[in-house]
């Protein structure tokens, strides 16, 4: 089992008044020819927003983006209608497709179905955001999200977005290679990385082992093939990882 540590501190960051990212590959003005991707993950940016501020409406084409919210709340709204608030459990996918503006921001905010988030744009929101390649360009853009706090409160590892046809996972994505799974694990308990070409293991929360090798907040393990690796809660009350598992890389 090869792979390599990617500590926290390590990693590019921006730092604006009104955001700080940290990012796991080249990006924005950040560029390293050796950090590009892994596998098809091609953005995995760990940022916290201010109350008030965000992105404001932009473009993307081609990329299936996750977003996966830790504390706080972000609003997402797009050129194709959809909108939705983004919460701590709840899943969200958008496909870029052959092109989609949105903008994204910590604003207060109310769903029409009537969801209210606590401090929604007036604390801080902490999140990761995930983008992958599709197998195949020209598509529709598209948007979904899924509530998966059920899942996670019973812990072990849960498959979140999956292109896998064979798999069940909370939303779909538009990489039949490619899975990305959460697991929270409290002291002592254990999960079992799923096999794969690639694999991208990184700490949102807490502390855990992996190989016998400490990883904290923020930091990532990264390599080929790391099915059957276990991870081992090692912080009280409960840790997260955010794992991709995928079956190709970029050009294949």
């Amino acid at each position: 089992m090869s792979y390599t540590v990617h500590r926290a501190v390590d990693r590019f960051t921006t730092t604006t008044g009104w955001l700080s990212s940290a990012h796991s590959f080249s990006f924005g003005d950040h560029y390293d020819p050796e950090n590009t991707h892994h596998g098809v993950l091609l953005v995995h940016n760990d940022e916290v927003l201010r109350p008030g501020q965000g992105f404001d409406t932009h473009p993307h084409r081609e990329t299936e983006i996750i977003t996966w919210v830790r504390s706080g709340s972000l609003v997402h709204q797009d050129s194709h209608g959809h909108s939705g608030i983004v919460y701590p459990g709840l899943a969200q996918r958008m496909s870029a497709g052959t092109g989609i503006e949105h903008s994204e921001r910590n604003d207060t905010w109310s769903a029409t179905d009537g969801v209210r988030v606590e401090g929604a744009g007036t604390v801080d929101v902490s999140y990761v955001q995930m983008w992958v390649m599709p197998d195949e360009f020209g598509r529709d853009p598209g948007y979904d999200q899924a509530d998966v706090s059920a899942e996670l409160e019973r812990g072990g590892l849960i498959p979140i977005a999956s292109g896998d046809p064979a798999l069940d996972s909370a939303i779909r994505i538009a990489s039949r290679s490619a899975t990305f799974w959460v697991a929270r694990l409290k002291r002592g308990e254990r999960a079992r990385i799923p096999a794969g070409r690639f694999a991208h293991i990184f700490v949102s929360d807490g502390r855990l082992r992996f190989d016998e090798v400490e990883l904290a907040a923020g930091d990532a393990a990264r390599g080929g093939d790391l099915g059957g690796g276990e991870l081992v809660g090692d912080a009280e009350g409960a840790s997260e990882a955010l794992i991709w598992v995928m079956g190709k890389t970029i050009g294949e």
